[in-house]
């Protein structure tokens, strides 16, 4: 419950002192923000007996029937309407919310958390709702400019090239030297600006001299291929030692190969 309570509820969405390191203006925009939700939005859900009058009505989501003496959620700010205890849920996650606390928004019902962020995006480093004018956008999050920085060395990314690891930015040279794999043709690593094709979770650079046939040397990039020990060939013929000029190519192949590059900025 605890944990579901600090998923749902942040305490940085409404209290400054969980944010020590947000400049004044900031925790202004806050405070003004955390008092407007709760006088326009917060509520509590009461679970009581259906009552006689409401006798078959609908749930407010998934529109089954309640019927009187049912256990029913009532919420005074969405009027007269009643939910299935489980029913009594996140309009965004889906999750139950915790101690019936919800926060209302456009007749729909959120929890805490997901109703901060109709209003303000959501910093992917610190969790903090981000009041500034400007923030760094990647992959479809949202980072304060000073957060947004290797997952490694730490250094700003800024303007800077990186690569996503594990969902968070990693600089080139932090992803090079600890996490780009090597090349099972010439051996070498696979950096951030190389473009990479891999097969059987084994690795190559996509330039025809690595991603080839390994016997006739025939540029695999976006065509069939098959593989025998680790081995790319172009054809069942090659992979079994034989000129595939000399014979007629077979269509087995166990993979239809694309290649993309490496994700960067």
């Amino acid at each position: 419950r605890a944990r579901a309570l600090l998923q749902q509820l942040p305490p940085q969405d409404c209290d400054e002192r969980y944010c020590p390191d947000l400049p004044e203006e900031e925790k202004r925009q806050l405070r003004a923000f955390s008092a407007r939700r709760r006088r326009e939005a917060l509520g509590q859900g009461l679970a009581c007996p259906v009552p006689g009058p409401c006798h078959g009505c609908p749930c407010k989501k998934c529109g089954r029937r309640l019927n009187k003496g049912d256990l029913g959620i009532s919420a005074s700010r969405l009027g007269n309407h009643f939910w299935h205890p489980s029913c009594f849920s996140c309009h965004f996650c889906h999750q139950p919310l915790v101690d019936l606390i919800y926060f209302q928004q456009d007749g729909r019902i959120y929890c805490g958390r997901h109703h901060a962020e109709l209003f303000r995006p959501r910093c992917a480093s610190c969790d903090q709702l981000i009041f500034m004018e400007e923030c760094i956008e990647a992959e479809g999050r949202r980072w304060h400019l000073e957060h947004f920085c290797c997952l490694e060395c730490e250094v700003p990314l800024r303007g800077q090239r990186y690569v996503m690891q594990s969902g968070r930015p990693c600089c080139r040279g932090c992803f090079e030297s600890l996490f780009a794999e090597p090349c099972q043709a010439c051996g070498d690593i696979i950096g951030a600006d190389s473009e990479e094709a891999t097969h059987q979770g084994l690795h190559w650079h996509a330039r025809a001299p690595c991603f080839c046939c390994s016997l006739c040397r025939k540029p695999l990039r976006g065509q069939p291929l098959t593989s025998r020990h680790g081995r790319l060939f172009c054809s069942e013929s090659c992979s079994l030692g034989q000129d595939s000029s000399s014979t007629t190519s077979s269509d087995s192949c166990d993979s239809a190969f694309a290649s993309a590059p490496s994700p960067d900025s």
